[in-house]
C-alpha cells in the first residue's frame, strides 16, 4: 500500500492563503506574525498533519540556529568533552551543533564546509587542522579549537599549552628515575607543541631526546608502529610519552606483545585525558587538555563574535594537569 504523500511547507501557505515566509515565521514563533494569520497557518498545519523539517524551516528563514563542528576523526575521543562544554555553552541561546568527521568524509572531493556552508550555519568550530581546500566565507564567524599549524585570519583560538602539558608530562617521568624517555609524535600544531614541550624537558636534563613520527596521523595503529620501531632503535628505553591516548593505546599493544610489563618494564603516558583514558581497563596515565573547558570557552567567543561581528579576535590558552594512573611507575629491570 502507497503511503499518502507528506505535506510540504508550500501545502501549507497554499492551505492557509499566506506565503511559504509566513509559514516559517510562524513555526518559528516569531512574534511578527497577526493573530488572524497565525491561527490560519495553524489550522492548516494540524488539516494537513504538517510535520516541519527543522532543516527546511531553517532554509526558509534564513537562520538554522546550529554550530558547525569539524573535528578529525570519531576514533579519536578527545573532542567528546570538547562537545560537552561547547553545547552546554550553546544552548542556553538556542543554538545546537552540528558535527563533521573530516577523515570520515576524506573520500568527498568537494571543500569538507560545503555540507555545513549549504545549510546556513551561524558558525564554524574548527576541532581539527585547517586547509587550503577549506573555502570559510569571509563575515563566518569562526573558532578555532586547539593548537593548530595553519591560521584562519580574524579567527578566535582556544587552546591548552601543550608545550606545558607535555613538559609536565616528561618532568613526571623524570621525577620517577628514567632517562630513556621516548617521545611518539604526528602532525598538526597541536604534536609539534608537544613534542617542543618533550624535547625542552628532556634538553634541561641534559639527556638525549628520543623521537619517533610513523606518520602525520596519531592514531592507535601509528603508535603501535611508533613503539616497535623505538623500542627496536632503543632498546633500552623505559618510558614513553604519547602524542594522544589513541597512540598511547598502540604504545600499550606494543608492549603486550614484546612481553613488557607496564608500568614494571615500560612507563606509558597518554595525552587529552579521553573516555578511553579513565576505563578500569587502561588506567592510564595522561595529560589533561580541559577540554571541556575549552568547549565552554569556545562557546563564549562564538556567542561574542555573533553578538559583535567586528570586535577584533581572541587568543585563550589554558593551563593543562597530569593526571596520574596506573601506567606510570619508576624504572625496573628487563
Amino acid at each position: 500500500m502507497t503511503e499518502p504523500k507528506r505535506a510540504t511547507i508550500y501545502d501549507v501557505a497554499r492551505t492557509a492563503g499566506v506565503s511559504k515566509s509566513l509559514v516559517s515565521l510562524v513555526l518559528r514563533n516569531s512574534p511578527n506574525v497577526s493573530p488572524a494569520r497565525r491561527q490560519a497557518v495553524l489550522e492548516a498545519i494540524e488539516q494537513l498533519n504538517y510535520r516541519p523539517s527543522h532543516a527546511a524551516a531553517s532554509l526558509a528563514g534564513g537562520s538554522s540556529r546550529t554550530v558547525g563542528v569539524v573535528i578529525d576523526d570519531y576514533t579519536n575521543l578527545w573532542f567528546v568533552e570538547l562537545l560537552r562544554g561547547l553545547q552546554d555553552g550553546l544552548s542556553a541561546a538556542g543554538l545546537r551543533i552540528a558535527v563533521s568527521d573530516r577523515t570520515l568524509n576524506a573520500h568527498i572531493a568537494s571543500d569538507p564546509l560545503d555540507g555545513f556552508l549549504s545549510t546556513r550555519v551561524e558558525a564554524l568550530v574548527l576541532a581539527t587542522e585547517p586547509t587550503e581546500s577549506m573555502r570559510i566565507p569571509a563575515n563566518m564567524p569562526v573558532v578555532v579549537a586547539g593548537n593548530r599549524a595553519m591560521k584562519i585570519p580574524g579567527a578566535d583560538v582556544v587552546a591548552s599549552d601543550d608545550r606545558a602539558g607535555a613538559r609536565q608530562a616528561t618532568e613526571h617521568l623524570l621525577s620517577l628515575g628514567h632517562r630513556r624517555i621516548g617521545h611518539l609524535t604526528g602532525g598538526g600544531g597541536a604534536s609539534q607543541q608537544r613534542r617542543e614541550g618533550y624535547e625542552q624537558a628532556m634538553r634541561a636534563a641534559g639527556l638525549e631526546a628520543l623521537v619517533i613520527a610513523p606518520g602525520s596521523a596519531t592514531t592507535e595503529e601509528t603508535g603501535y608502529r611508533g613503539t616497535q620501531e623505538l623500542l627496536t632503535r632503543f632498546p633500552n628505553t623505559t618510558a614513553i610519552l604519547a602524542g594522544n591516548d589513541s597512540m598511547a593505546m598502540g604504545a600499550l599493544a606494543a608492549a603486550r606483545e614484546r612481553d613488557l610489563q607496564v608500568p614494571g618494564e615500560l612507563s606509558v603516558v597518554g595525552y587529552d585525558a579521553s573516555p578511553l583514558a579513565a576505563t578500569h581497563l587502561l588506567q592510564l596515565t595522561t595529560v589533561d587538555s580541559l577540554n571541556s573547558e575549552i568547549g565552554a570557552e569556545v562557546a563564549a567567543a562564538l556567542l561574542s563574535r555573533l553578538a559583535d561581528p567586528a570586535r577584533e579576535p581572541v587568543s585563550v590558552r589554558l593551563a593543562p594537569r597530569l593526571i596520574q594512573r596506573r601506567t606510570t611507575a619508576a624504572p625496573g629491570r628487563r
